[in-house]
């Protein structure tokens, strides 16, 4: 059983290093915002999905459904993070056809930017990590992409000029945007100079540490036509799952050059959407690093297998290039919230709501959500 469904409210609080709020008020402000986006009462919705890890120990179902009003809400998570979040539609989409709900709210934040530890104290949970590789400095997110990022540069002949343009064009985007964290302007020999971080990823090739939240409002299509603004369609979702742990992704996967479940999430979406590659105006990616931005360009079909480089140097992902890719800055220049910020960017676009950083005639977006080693692919519509 399935049925059409459209994203019909987003929310978002401004994104910052150091919020000085909890994680709980901050989520409850983007809901209410997203709700006030779509014209529907709080006590209406009756879903709520999220990811699998972070959401429900901090902002749990049902503190959030008895800060809403709401009652007898259906409750569903998916994987970790940013997986977790592109595939929250799929879970909206099964629970309204089957008549478990009607209105169903995604919703993600994060506080790394006051809690202590950060993302660094998340990935030190896993106990391989402890025992085999922190003892020996093998530590942190920036280590682990470099690996990936080098490994690449010997298979594929990839360029620091060519890594540099991603970062170049992210900021670009940014500041055509004007609302992240990051809004001055950044030049290829900015980025030279820049400081290294984990050879060959610079800062500016590093994800930004953020406080902030967001949510999007669904519900099926002939109820969506009635809300306040424009529906965007939910054309097709993809979610894969590589036979690889946690614990050894990045250290003992077969392949550094392919993120993990990637592409087989890709076809899937494509597939159940009735689409290809050559149907997509813009991409929000998730790009943690400037790398696996790069990667996944190359793993969802947006790009041929060792072509990606080329393509971003000439401008391809830049403002008015073939592909605008995170036409809003992305985690390198606007914010770090695992991948909501994609999908409310990518309904704004879709929307024309996007201001100086409108992607001209945006018809079709698609929004990817990596948690290592599982992997979601959102395609969206106008």
């Amino acid at each position: 059983m399935t049925c059409e469904i459209a994203i019909v409210g987003i929310g978002e609080t401004p994104p910052v290093r150091r919020s000085g709020r909890t994680l709980r008020a901050m989520v409850v402000d983007a809901v209410m915002a997203a709700l006030a986006d779509a014209g529907i009462c709080p006590k209406e919705v009756d879903g709520l999905v999220t990811d699998a890890v972070i959401m429900p120990t901090q902002v749990p179902f049902d503190y959030l459904a008895g800060q809403l009003g709401a009652s007898n809400c259906f409750a569903a998570s998916a994987s970790l993070g940013g997986a977790g979040i592109a595939c929250a539609p799929m879970l909206a989409q099964h629970a309204i056809a089957s008549g478990l709900a009607k209105v169903v709210v995604g919703y993600f934040g994060v506080d790394w930017g006051t809690r202590a530890g950060g993302p660094y104290a998340f990935h030190d949970l896993y106990p391989a990590k402890q025992a085999f590789e922190k003892p020996y400095g093998f530590n942190a997110q920036p280590i682990y992409f470099a690996l990936w990022a080098r490994r690449y540069m010997h298979e594929y002949g990839l360029t620091e000029r060519q890594l540099g343009a991603l970062a170049v064009s992210h900021r670009q985007h940014a500041l055509l945007n004007g609302r992240g964290q990051l809004r001055d302007s950044l030049t290829f020999e900015q980025y030279l100079t820049s400081r290294m971080i984990a050879e060959p990823l610079r800062a500016a090739d590093c994800c930004l540490i953020t406080d902030g939240a967001g949510a999007f409002v669904m519900t099926a299509m002939d109820r969506a036509r009635d809300c306040s603004k424009r529906p965007v369609r939910v054309l097709g979702t993809g979610f894969a799952s590589a036979p690889v742990t946690g614990d050894s992704v990045f250290t003992q996967g077969s392949c550094l050059t392919a993120m993990p479940g990637a592409a087989e999430a890709a076809r899937r979406a494509f597939a159940s959407a009735r689409l290809g590659p050559k149907d997509v105006d813009f991409a929000e990616i998730y790009d943690c690093f400037s790398i696996s931005c790069l990667l996944q360009l190359e793993d969802t079909g947006l790009c041929r297998k060792g072509e990606a480089g080329c393509f971003i140097q000439d401008g391809g992902i830049a403002p008015g290039g073939p592909l605008p890719v995170n036409t809003h800055g992305g985690f390198l220049a606007y914010s770090y919230r695992l991948g909501i910020e994609h999908v409310t960017e990518a309904v704004r676009q879709l929307r024309h709501e996007a201001g100086r950083a409108q992607v001209p005639d945006a018809e079709i977006g698609l929004v990817t959500g990596l948690s290592m080693p599982d992997f979601g692919v959102l395609l969206l519509g106008r």
